[in-house]
């Protein structure tokens, strides 16, 4: 049953492992990638000088960090709410509610993000529109972007994300509670003392998980919500390779950038993985 699996890994994932070469290389369509001229780390070079990685790194590295703080922990909160109801027919019909957007495409929910937030349609504006309100340009403004940005990334992903804290919360012994329960605690100091530290462990995990995507906003939303107005705050490396690489033909430099990057997400896995085994936790390995 895993050789599907491990076959999709080796054909999708450590095969073009091997097309990493290619940023040290001027590589050219014609001669392909072993006849193209190695050049070293000129491709490096050209990196980090160029007037446009400090800009794609910085809004990198600021977007997962908005990720971080504010939609990391949501579905956190919703599984501790969801735990807590005692309906199981409502229970059931939020999860499910949550749980939805995460099988669309960005391309249905970005196109859903911008009609609601459009100045002259958009339910949001007409909202501030009828408490006298002056209509915001959401999407086309350098302040509102990254604020949509991650109210976008909190509404597909933090229903689904609820599934793993839930079945955390799942195997936490009863007895605990009950124990809890005797000695006075109430249903907050339930939770904050049993419920918390029972998921700990797979909070530890999945902050290590994200940590490995720091470098890595992800493409399909970038590219559905950006638009040239908020070029300054949008272009992210994944976008950056696309215009510059698949478009641009400068599959040597993206390569490059590619490889950056995924030297340092493995240095912030290691390292947060280091720190969580530090703090008592089970990390990755």
């Amino acid at each position: 049953m895993l050789v599907p699996v491990m076959l999709y890994f080796i054909l999708f994932k450590y095969a073009p492992l091997f097309g990493e070469v290619m940023a040290f290389k001027n590589y050219r369509l014609s001669e392909g990638i072993w006849g193209s001229p190695w050049v070293g780390l000129e491709q490096f070079r050209k990196l980090f000088t160029s007037p446009d990685f400090v800009q794609i790194l910085r809004n990198t590295l600021l977007l997962n960090l908005y990720n971080l703080l504010f939609a990391f922990p949501v579905p956190i909160v919703l599984a501790l709410m969801l735990n807590e109801l005692r309906s199981e027919v409502y229970k059931r019909v939020l999860q499910n509610l949550l749980y939805i957007p995460h099988f669309m495409s960005w391309i249905v929910l970005g196109s859903i993000v911008i009609a609601v937030l459009s100045p002259s349609t958009g339910i949001v504006n007409a909202v501030l529109k009828f408490f006298g309100v002056e209509p915001i340009y959401f999407m086309a403004s350098t302040f509102w972007w990254p604020i949509s940005f991650v109210g976008s990334s909190i509404w597909r992903d933090a229903g689904f994300g609820t599934i793993l804290y839930l079945a955390a919360m799942a195997s936490v012994n009863p007895q605990l509670y009950e124990a809890a329960a005797i000695d006075g605690a109430s249903r907050w100091r339930q939770i904050w003392h049993v419920t918390l530290p029972g998921i700990r462990s797979t909070i530890a995990i999945l902050l290590v998980l994200q940590m490995g995507h720091m470098m890595d906003v992800g493409f399909e939303q970038v590219y559905t919500l950006q638009n040239s107005a908020v070029g300054s705050v949008s272009e992210v490396i994944s976008t950056y390779v696309y215009k510059r690489g698949i478009v641009g033909l400068q599959y040597s430099y993206t390569t490059a950038l590619g490889l950056f990057q995924s030297v340092v997400s493995l240095i912030l896995v290691v390292a947060v993985n280091r720190f969580i085994r530090a703090m008592g936790e089970r990390g990755l390995w």
